[in-house]
């Protein structure tokens, strides 16, 4: 019988193979890590993600345990038969029903329904499981799944799930090697050797955890280091079965409440400059017509921009006057899937790069482009239905009160129409405007009067209960007086239209939460906001936002660890998932910088140390005139010692009369004996007795001709072959007592001539 068909023994068996309980816990770990990794994606129905793992896990404990198989080879081979004619059923019906909501649910059920068939094929093999070719069918199958994580996630956790995967796989064909070795060997019980045993697992798991670490350094070596020119296919393509929502492109009274009670993480942002300060905001789109309940955007014209020769996409709605007086920032967006074509920038967007076009099947970067409606907003043609990333430039305003209250109030008539559009209100609307801003004489005051009387005289809350009515404005203004955001900018707005001051609604995000270790702002969808902009002639639409701050949330430890996993998630999507061509310049650049900076600091560090060596030496020998001129003849000597070996000889001696002297020198220590001995040799090779390679220590004992020594090294000899062959204890005070009596011997003797 071949080794392939060789029975598995059970784990309770006397004459099982050697590593036979590794193996098994090794193919068990490796097969429910397979599984889970699966489960964990969170694209599995619930059924399956639950079912699987518990399936595993109750077959291992009665496996490990020594339980026989539950199924026969021909009732698994039934089983699988009756499987294939559920597939078509399950394709059409079960796992289309569950992937109705993704964004491609053909081939969403068509991978869901392989998915299902693998899963199902593994547990019946390893329920029946009985010969070696089985267990390699199940560890294949282990790799089958984990592939299928990959292809269903491109999340942090099936990192974990690999290197984990990477450990047991190496046990697992480990001890598989070991125990096809072992077939048809002679071997003892493993019931009589269990302490070697247990060395023996504890050796091949250091085997198995090397070779993992060895090949996840080598890989992930090489993955940084061949050439990549695109982020990927898996990098682009998702099995997301929904998209996350938390914004959108109309903007409704009371649809936020729920909205900002989600800490789903919406996007990412990295800022590369240094100055961030001023009102940030990440804004998506404005909204100018308001039917008294929702608003709505007026320009449903956009226009498409293609990129220029390096790649960037500039906005055509960038007015001179605020070129003139902004800050540039720079900053990088890694957005996840979300429920609109709407992209987000700070303040004014001036230019957008990256390759909005990776998630639409066919379409390649080198053919993206974006639409901009008359607002300035950016808005991908091709959705934004995977994580995203691009780059951006954007123009923080730095314009001066006083500039702004000298600004034209002249407007032309589609500004006027579009802007200071106004739907049937109560009349105390624009009377509460008109007192706000009795003393206000520029539109700048008259704007900065009523944010101010909002954020003071009102309150922010997330809990209002019931539907807002026809009249949820003034609802808000002169009863309720406290609401979420879109009631703040939408109050400010129309109380400024009222005052013929062109303003309307941004729909976006707060800046969010900012990672000290990762350097970038987490934007969640609680941190979905509405504010203001106003209109100054020459320098654009100027941002104001009329809603109170909320109260700040502290974070304690769960908040610091939540941090740390966001940065290494962040570095995971920013340096493996869109990991290409331009990250391996970046990283060549900076590895190179770093290089030259690191072998700098070091040539300055030991010339430093050099200098104060030579220092100090020089000190030394002033102050130590007579000492300063005996040092080159002392180190002279030391030279010539060394040379003729007798410095040699000093630390040998000294090494061993420590080593005699120590506490328990007397002990079963072969060691100590042979240094004993070594010393014994190279005293009597001075007298002429050199021993030949080929002589036993007894045997150069016995021919030795030395009157008055002979029986002395006789001894010696006894005491040190049993010390250093026997296990007996050495008599080391008497060793150094025969040593002492042969020396003295020698040295009254003359040299002996053979």
């Amino acid at each position: 019988m071949s080794n392939a068909a060789t029975a598995l023994p059970s784990p309770a068996s006397t004459t099982e193979l050697p590593a036979e309980r590794f193996f098994r816990a090794a193919l068990f770990c490796l097969l429910l890590t397979a599984v889970t990794a699966l489960s964990t994606t969170g694209k599995l129905d619930l059924f399956s993600a639950i079912a699987a793992p518990l399936a595993v896990l109750w077959k291992g404990t009665r496996w490990l345990r020594g339980g026989a198989p539950e199924l026969s080879h021909r009732t698994a081979t039934i089983l699988v038969l009756g499987y294939l004619l559920f597939f078509p059923a399950d394709l059409l019906f079960f796992s289309r029903n569950f992937a109705s909501d993704g964004l491609n649910p053909e081939l969403y059920a068509a991978l869901l329904a392989a998915v299902h068939f693998l899963l199902y094929l593994l547990l019946v093999r390893l329920y029946s499981a009985r010969t070696d070719r089985d267990t390699m069918f199940l560890a294949l199958l282990s790799f089958a799944c984990l592939l299928g994580s990959a292809v269903l996630t491109i999340d942090t956790y099936f990192l974990g799930h690999f290197f984990v995967f990477l450990l047991f796989g190496a046990a697992t064909f480990l001890g598989y090697e070991v125990r096809r070795g072992a077939h048809g060997a002679i071997r003892s019980p493993a019931g009589a050797r269990p302490a070697t045993e247990k060395k023996f697992h504890r050796a091949l798991s250091l085997a198995a955890a090397s070779i993992a670490l060895g090949a996840i350094l080598f890989g992930g070596l090489f993955f940084f280091i061949f050439p990549r020119f695109s982020a990927g296919l898996m990098g682009r393509m998702s099995m997301q079965p929904s998209l996350m929502t938390g914004f959108s492109d109309d903007v409704e009274l009371g649809q936020s409440g729920t909205i900002k009670q989600s800490a789903a993480v919406v996007m990412r942002v990295r800022m590369d400059s240094a100055d961030q300060t001023g009102l940030l905001r990440w804004r998506g789109i404005a909204l100018s017509q308001f039917d008294g309940k929702r608003w709505s955007g007026a320009d449903r014209q956009r226009v498409a921009l293609p990129p220029d020769a390096s790649g960037w996409i500039t906005s055509r709605a960038v007015p001179a006057g605020l070129r003139a007086h902004a800050v540039a920032l720079r900053y990088t967006v890694l957005l996840e899937p979300v429920a609109t074509d709407t992209l987000f920038a700070p303040t004014q967007p001036a230019a957008l790069r990256g390759n909005f076009s990776g998630g639409e099947p066919g379409a390649s970067g080198s053919r993206s482009f974006l639409l901009q409606d008359s607002t300035g907003s950016f808005f991908n043609p091709f959705h934004n239905f995977t994580k995203l990333r691009y780059e951006g430039l954007s123009l923080q305003p730095r314009i001066s009160a006083e500039l702004l209250r000298r600004a034209p109030e002249e407007y032309d008539a589609q500004l006027r129409e579009t802007y200071l559009q106004i739907p049937a209100l109560d009349p105390r609307v624009a009377e509460l405007a008109r007192s706000i801003t009795a003393n206000a004489k520029t539109p700048y005051d008259k704007a900065a009067a009523i944010e101010s009387y909002l954020r003071s005289h009102y309150r922010y809350t997330l809990e209002l209960t019931g539907r807002p009515g026809a009249v949820a404005l003034a609802q808000f203004l002169f009863d309720v007086r406290a609401g979420h955001c879109e009631y703040f900018a939408s109050a400010m707005t129309i109380l400024l239209r009222t005052l013929d001051v062109p303003a309307r609604i941004v729909n976006g995000f707060l800046p969010g939460e900012y990672n000290e270790l990762g350097g970038d702002y987490i934007v969640r969808a609680s941190d979905a906001h509405t504010w203001v902009e106003v209109y100054f002639a020459g320098y654009g639409w100027i941002t104001f936002d009329p809603t109170p701050a909320a109260p700040a949330m502290q974070r304690g430890l769960m908040g610091r660890l939540a941090a740390y996993w966001d940065w290494f998630d962040l570095s995971w999507n920013e340096w493996v998932i869109n990991y290409d061509f331009s990250h391996q310049l970046t990283m060549a650049q900076g590895l190179k910088k770093n290089s030259r900076n690191w072998s700098e600091s070091a040539r300055n560090y030991f010339h430093a140390l050099q200098l104060r060596g030579k220092n100090r030496l020089k000190k030394w020998q002033e102050e130590h005139g007579m000492l300063g001129t005996a040092a080159p003849v002392l180190l002279a000597a030391l030279l010539m010692a060394w040379s003729s070996g007798g410095l040699w000889r000093l630390l040998r001696r000294v090494r061993l009369e420590w080593k005699v002297r120590a506490p328990g020198g007397g002990g079963a220590d072969g060691q100590l004996a042979s240094l004993l001995y070594i010393e014994l040799l190279a005293s009597l090779e001075r007298k002429g007795w050199v021993r030949e390679e080929s002589e036993t220590p007894l045997e150069f004992a016995a021919g030795l001709r030395a009157p008055g020594v002979a029986p002395a090294v006789a001894e010696f000899t006894r005491i040190y072959t049993r010390a250093r062959y026997g296990g007996v204890a050495c008599d080391a005070a008497r060793l150094r007592g025969l040593l002492g009596e042969i020396r003295a011997g020698l040295r009254g003797r003359k040299k002996a001539a053979g």
